[in-house]
Formats: C-alpha cells, structure tokens, sequence
C-alpha cells in the first residue's frame, strides 16, 4: 500500500491560506463564516441596497426585492441600480432567491424575513445560501441588546464590507460620516434639545421608532429629544394620547412621496382631535424624509443634518 506523506510545512502552508480566505461577521449575535467572498448577492429594501452601492457592489448583485412594492426610487437610485433586475416587489420567496442562485442574501427581520416565516436563514441554509441580518433588525429576536446608535449604520457597512473584501472603502465611507455627524453635533452641542416625534404615516395608532430603531440615534444626533424613546421596541406602535401628553415640539414624518408625501400626514395632524393641540402641529414644525433617509443607511447622514437645521434655526 502506497501512502503519501504530505510535508509538514505545505500542511501548514495550506491550512493558513485557507484560514487568511475565511471571514467571520457577527450576524446577531451568532458567527457567520464565509471561506470565499460572494460572488452572487441578493439585497432587500433600499436601505440595504444603498449600502452595497455606496461600496460598489454592483457586479456581484443578481437581484433586488422589496423597492417597487412600496417606494418612489429617485434617479440616482435609478441610474445606480442599471440593469439589475427585481425579483420581487415586496417580499421575496424563497422561489424567488433560489432561481437566482445567490449566494448571499442581504435582509432583516421585517426587512424581506419575518419569524417563522417562509423566507429566513434557516430556510435558506439547504439551498447554500447564507443570510446576512441588518442588525437594526436583531432586537426582533433578542431584547437584550443596546439602544440604538449610529453604530447600526457603521457596523453593516463594515460588515458588508469585510465579507465582500472591500473593507478599505467601507471603512472610508464610515470615517467620512463620523467626520460629518462630529460636525453636526458639534454646531448643536449647546442649543436646546426640541422634542421630537417620528410619525410613519396617518393611523388609528401611531406607528413610530422607539429605543432600537436607528432615528431613536439620529434625532439625538441631529440635536433632539425623542419622545418615544422609552418604546422598547424598534418600530411599533403607540397611542395619540400619550404622544401628544409629551407635547412634541418638531415632527419627523415619513414621506412615501405618494400623493402629497408627508403634506398629506401633517394635515391629518393638523384635523386629529389631540395631536393638533400640540406645539409641533399649532407651530408647523416638521420635516418630511424618506424611507431610506429612516432606516439604516448611507442616506442617513444627509438626513440628520436636515433634521438638525430643520430644528435649529441658529446653526443656519
């Protein structure tokens, strides 16, 4: 019997460019390990997309879901995204995913994967696909995490980042930004802090972002005082009456750019019963933002600094 024997130092040598090739990301709080960079990626949602586009992840794209289902996309968006094609307009199937053969699917809870749905990880790990959770996302299954901070932005694109080998320019856009919020802040650092309420459209109970949804961080970063941040949730719902009890002084409205965008939401706000007696809606003080603008993303920095001089006439 011939046996081959292997030198020590190539065993060696072979096993340490395997391990130079692996990757390990925290994907709430379990490791996801990939020992080759993705080459077919699907991406949920226009927040998510606007990360890998922000890092050029264009030629690794197969396929996006979740844009036309329920947003306006803009030119820009329009003129990055090219040919890529949308698998679904809202939530994708897992028929949807497979005919593609990606994979990496980029999405969160609530963002394309609901618990227990028919689209999670666990589904998708047979087809070899692994998932990468939006860590916003994460408290959907896990209470026991810190309230939000811009770090929900900074990490995902670090991640996505690392994963896909491109962690020069990830960590490039994250040092920009924190140079663009250590500005921001620094102008607001001692002005009063408004009280702020975000509203995501008219509803008999208004669905707002509590202490782990990402504007619970940028209202602070913009200057203010979220009235919902006791919430422990991310997104979710409350009452009118306890909202108007704070007695908001700036509104954040989510503009779905339908009809007349969040013109439409301030003049519900203005006919409702209790919220029109409070000193945002008397005031007409508020600013309309899109959903991107709202969730984590790279459009999040343009947007606290809107914010900031929307409630802050002194730093204009």
């Amino acid at each position: 019997m011939n046996v081959k024997l292997w030198p020590v130092a190539l065993i060696i040598g072979l096993a340490t460019s395997a391990a130079a090739h692996e990757v390990t990301v925290d994907n709430c709080g379990e490791p996801l390990v990939f020992d080759s960079t993705p080459e077919r990626l699907v991406v949920h949602d226009m927040n998510m997309t606007d990360m890998a586009f922000a890092l050029g992840l264009q030629d690794k794209i197969v396929g996006l879901t979740g844009i036309t289902g329920w947003y306006k996309t803009s030119p820009e968006f329009d003129t990055l995204r090219g040919d890529i094609p949308e698998l679904a307009p809202k939530y994708p199937t897992v028929e949807n995913l497979v005919a593609v053969e990606p994979d990496l699917f980029f999405a969160g809870w609530y963002y394309g994967m609901k618990p227990g749905g028919e689209v999670t990880p666990d589904t998708l790990a047979p087809f070899g696909i692994k998932t990468m959770v939006l860590t916003e996302s994460c408290v959907h299954l896990n209470k026991d995490l810190p309230e939000a901070s811009m770090d929900l932005l900074f990490d995902d694109v670090l991640r996505l980042g690392k994963v896909m080998h491109v962690e020069d320019k990830a960590e490039a856009l994250v040092d920009g930004w924190k140079g663009q919020l250590s500005a921001i802040e620094a102008k607001t650092a001692d002005l009063a802090k408004p009280r702020v309420f975000l509203l995501d459209g008219p509803a008999d109970a208004p669905f707002t972002a509590g202490k782990f949804a990402i504007p619970d961080a940028m209202i602070t970063a913009a200057g203010g005082e979220n009235v919902t941040h006791d919430l422990d949730t991310s997104w979710g719902r409350t009452s009118w009456e306890a909202v108007a009890a704070t007695n908001p002084e700036f509104l954040v409205l989510l503009d779905y750019q339908t009809g007349n965008g969040a013109a439409d939401t301030f003049k519900f706000l203005q006919e409702h019963p209790v919220m029109s007696q409070t000193d945002a809606v008397k005031n007409e003080r508020w600013i309309g933002l899109r959903y991107e603008e709202l969730t984590p993303g790279p459009a999040n920095i343009e947007a606290i600094e809107k914010m900031a001089r929307e409630m802050h006439a002194e730093i204009n």
